[in-house]
């Protein structure tokens, strides 16, 4: 019974990394719009996030860019050997942006830069036929960055700075398949921290070889989550010798991983502007959860998750129809590092094809207001979860997972 609480914690984890299943990238409306390319666009603020580097290249001395995105996902469960089907019901997602740059010098260029890379909320139906893995994941994270960027010529440039993460989780799930108390309530566990931290970084570079040509690199670093001292409440537990569970107390840390992104941006014309960036997602650095309880009566554990390295290729198009509205597109190819076995319905994530557009409209010379819209459709898998104990015995969780999200997003860039 005891591992049952293990699972919980596990699948903990995994929402935290997918935040709630769910790897999107909504860092920029204008970028997203680019399939989120930005490694090497040099347009506005948003390059506080892709690639800082190029911070130093914006022509106006103050540039900000604020935004936020609306995510409606939708994943459906099915296990058509037993005729059973879920679907999450899971409130709308938030995400948003906020980045400010301000040329010090020729030279320097100086920024802040918030945004949410994780955040989500994830609720399955009561009592589903998954509800000993989850019944519902709700994440809270903001990364907050100070930025430099420093032109060593009119071709180089590098920038970066540290990273400070603050965030919550609260996680709910079952005990077992059956377990329930006099009046048959199913025994669950909710599992909450917050005041969840960790310290990381960020460094890129930019390359201009020609007035049309730019190359951008930009590296981010692993960022280890500490939580400390959370609670794990327990509910619903039958008065019996056989089920001894008490709320107790949690420490845990997982790797979230380094991140490396390559890009290039061609202006073809005055009007046309193509990019392309590689992102390399370091997954197999998440070998397994390590748990400390602080309730001695608990043993601590290591759970495997056995992730792989997973690929993102990214393209996108500009076009500037007139001095008052640009328009953009794109596309993107995000691979799943979950291999076969442990696809759980915590983080249901598989390979991802993303389909992008979006416009500016320019409504001063100093403002303009960025809209994007992102349709993100997961390839279809059958699966299983073979990493569930009960009675000592392992109980595979399978089905088919269909997965889509519909994003919407609105931001705004202000220069001086």
């Amino acid at each position: 019974m005891k591992k049952l609480l293990f699972l919980t914690l596990f699948g903990l984890a995994t929402a935290m990394t997918y935040a709630g299943g769910y790897r999107v990238g909504l860092q920029g409306q204008r970028r997203l719009a680019m399939g989120h390319t930005g490694v090497a666009v040099v347009d506005n603020a948003e390059l506080a996030f892709f690639n800082p580097a190029g911070l130093v290249y914006l022509e106006d001395r103050i540039n900000v860019a604020v935004g936020a995105s609306a995510v409606f996902s939708d994943v459906v469960w099915q296990n058509d050997e037993y005729g059973q089907m879920a679907r999450t019901d899971s409130p709308v997602g938030t995400p948003f942006y906020a980045y400010i740059s301000y040329r010090a010098s020729d030279w320097l260029t100086l920024g802040l830069a918030a945004y949410t890379p994780y955040g989500s909320s994830v609720e399955w139906p009561t009592d589903w036929s998954g509800s000993h893995l989850v019944n519902n994941i709700d994440l809270q994270a903001i990364y907050i960055q100070a930025l430099a960027s420093v032109k060593i010529s009119d071709k180089l440039s590098v920038g970066g700075g540290p990273i400070y993460v603050n965030g919550s989780v609260n996680f709910n799930r079952n005990l077992n398949r059956t377990l329930s108390d006099i009046d048959g309530n199913r025994a669950n566990v909710t599992v909450d921290a917050s005041g969840v931290h960790a310290w990381g970084w960020s460094l890129g570079a930019m390359y201009n070889p020609t007035d049309k040509l730019r190359i951008g690199a930009n590296y981010r670093s692993e960022i280890i989550v500490e939580a400390e001292n959370g609670d794990a409440d327990f509910n619903n537990i039958p008065n019996s010798p056989l089920t001894p569970f008490k709320d107790t107390r949690f420490d845990a840390s997982l790797p979230l991983p380094a991140e490396l992104s390559i890009g290039a941006s061609y202006e073809i014309s005055e009007k046309w502007l193509v990019a392309f960036d590689y992102n390399r997602a370091f997954w197999d650095v998440y070998k397994s959860l390590d748990i400390d309880f602080q309730d001695p009566a608990i043993p601590d554990s290591k759970n495997p998750r056995n992730y792989k390295d997973a690929n993102t290729y990214r393209f996108g198009a500009q076009y500037i129809a007139n001095e008052m509205f640009t328009l953009r597109a794109g596309y993107y190819f995000d691979e799943s590092p979950v291999q076969s076995g442990y696809f759980a319905p915590e983080a249901p994530r598989n390979d991802a094809h993303g389909f992008t557009a979006g416009l500016s409209v320019n409504i001063t010379d100093n403002l303009s207001i960025d809209a994007s819209f992102l349709y993100n459709r997961f390839k279809e898998v059958e699966e299983s979860y073979d990493y569930y104990m009960e009675n000592g015995q392992n109980v595979p969780f399978e089905g088919s997972y269909k997965t889509v999200a519909f994003v919407p997003g609105l931001g705004v860039t202000f220069k001086i």
